[in-house]
């Protein structure tokens, strides 16, 4: 935990504020009907104009309250992805997304806020959209049902847009009853807390450290665990790599279990 823990809980509040109207710029932007879309680096690799306002309205607001925002006192440090599950937004896939800010301390993610924009939207016109989930180890996690997937059932969830021979194969030695494919690393990570999925295996590079800091803190928070393939645990500190070059293993129980059954093959092609 960090040194102050009245500094987290003010952040951590202020993130739950700010993830709040997010959502709705999310929304405000889909409504419009220009989602204003560019490549980054390539066609699975999209932004639009709500990551865009997003990331500029919770950039200004911490910055405001918290001048140092990058650290903040001793080496804490936030990690915001403004619109996770990009791609399925662009189509559509308006469940799968959500808008991420982690907290970290000493390299250690600590605290995590995920902000679902479009919870509920298909539960009819009157509903009320979007919810915010929050946690902090030593604290739990709320705004959710916690639940488990029931005994001796394994459901691997995993990506829908960047799949690979190397994350099926990793898939098929978990031996699964069945395999969930969606997008955005936060929605897979509330999927496994609500008891819809046992394991989120990702057999590949492409998660950045902004993809894993809140969920991760989130998962852990209500015991759980998310590691890299090789069952080592992310440094969130500044000077880090931003990519996750070494996949994730994520699950609220057992967690060795689908770690053991990891192919040596797959771990020599993923190098931490």
């Amino acid at each position: 935990m960090a040194s102050n823990p009245s500094v987290l809980m003010r952040l951590v509040a202020s993130a739950f504020s700010v993830a709040n109207k997010a959502g709705v710029i999310v929304r405000k932007v889909m409504a419009g009907g220009d989602l204003g879309i560019v490549e980054k680096s390539g066609a699975n690799d999209l932004q639009t104009k709500a990551d865009r306002l997003v990331q500029m309205s919770i950039c200004s607001s911490l910055a405001r309250k918290f001048p140092k925002l990058t650290i903040i006192g001793e080496e804490l440090v936030v990690w915001v992805d403004p619109l996770d599950g990009t791609k399925e937004y662009t189509e559509g896939l308006l469940d799968h997304v959500t808008v991420l800010i982690g907290i970290a301390y000493e390299g250690k993610a600590i605290a995590g806020v995920i902000n679902q924009p479009y919870y509920n939207y298909e539960a009819g016109a009157d509903t009320v959209l979007g919810r915010t989930i929050w946690g902090v180890l030593g604290l739990g996690a709320f705004g959710f049902e916690l639940k488990e997937v029931p005994a001796g059932k394994h459901i691997i969830i995993t990506t829908r847009s960047h799949s690979s021979k190397l994350v099926n194969d990793c898939i098929s030695a978990m031996n699964p009853d069945s395999v969930v494919r969606v997008g955005g690393a936060g929605n897979k990570i509330i999927q496994l807390v609500e008891g819809k999925a046992s394991a989120y295996v990702f057999a590949s590079p492409g998660c950045k450290k902004w993809d894993t800091c809140a969920p991760e803190a989130i998962l852990h928070a209500v015991g759980g665990k998310l590691t890299d393939i090789h069952g080592n645990f992310f440094q969130y500190n500044k000077e880090v790599k931003h990519m996750n070059s070494a996949g994730v293993l994520a699950a609220l129980k057992n967690h060795d279990y689908y770690a053991s059954r990891i192919p040596d093959t797959v771990k020599q092609a993923l190098v931490p």
